[in-house]
This record gives C-alpha cells, sequence and structure tokens, in this order.
C-alpha cells in the first residue's frame, strides 16, 4: 500500500471515513440551524446574538467549520493529485491550498469566538 504524506488520513479507507464524518456534522449543524430558524418566531440581532453566544453554539460551529475545512482539504487533494501530474505544481497548488485553509481556520476561530 502506498502512503502519501500530503493526504489527511493514511489511505483511502481513512479519508473516506473522514469525508461521512465531516458530512454528518455539517448536516446535523444544518439541521440545528434550521430547527432554531423555524423555532424562534421573530429572529432579530438580540435572538441571533443570544444563539450564538451560547458555548454549545459556539462548539457546534467551530467542529462545524473544522469539518468543513478537512472536507475541502481532502477533496482539493484528490483534485489536485488526479489532474495535476506535475509534482511540482501539485505541492505548489496544495501549499496554496493549507494556507488558505489555515487562515479559514484562524479567521473562522476570531469570529466565532471574539478573540
Amino acid at each position: 500500500m502506498v502512503s502519501n504524506a500530503s493526504a489527511l488520513g493514511r489511505n483511502g479507507i481513512h479519508d473516506w471515513l473522514l469525508l461521512r464524518g465531516a458530512a454528518m456534522i455539517i448536516a446535523f449543524y444544518v439541521l440545528y440551524i434550521l430547527a432554531f430558524v423555524i423555532i424562534s418566531a421573530p429572529l432579530n440581532y438580540d435572538v441571533w446574538h443570544g444563539f450564538f453566544a451560547s458555548n454549545f453554539t459556539k462548539v457546534f460551529t467551530l467542529l462545524t467549520l473544522f469539518s468543513i475545512l478537512v472536507h475541502g482539504w481532502i477533496g482539493m487533494w484528490q483534485v489536485l493529485t488526479d489532474y495535476v501530474k506535475s509534482v511540482c505544481v501539485r505541492l505548489l497548488l496544495q501549499l496554496v491550498v493549507v494556507i488558505v485553509l489555515f487562515v479559514y481556520a484562524i479567521y473562522g476561530t476570531v469570529v466565532v469566538w471574539g478573540v
């Protein structure tokens, strides 16, 4: 079995499981937000602020953000591995993707926790 240092999981099964787990977290988060919108009668700033001030919502939002980043990294890695044959160009593009995802993670953490 060939292992690749730039893959998130150790092999295809691990990547597949990470994708499915991340997709489930994202789906549960969407249902959580939809349930809140349906249950809350008048949506205004105070209601949204109270909802997102909850520690559960903050942690769930951050977990969903990291799930999106994992999902994005595995997807981009697979696309770049399949379609970019030049190793130098592929590694450069992977570096760009990693930097962008890292910036998203930092910025998302700052937005959610107000650090």
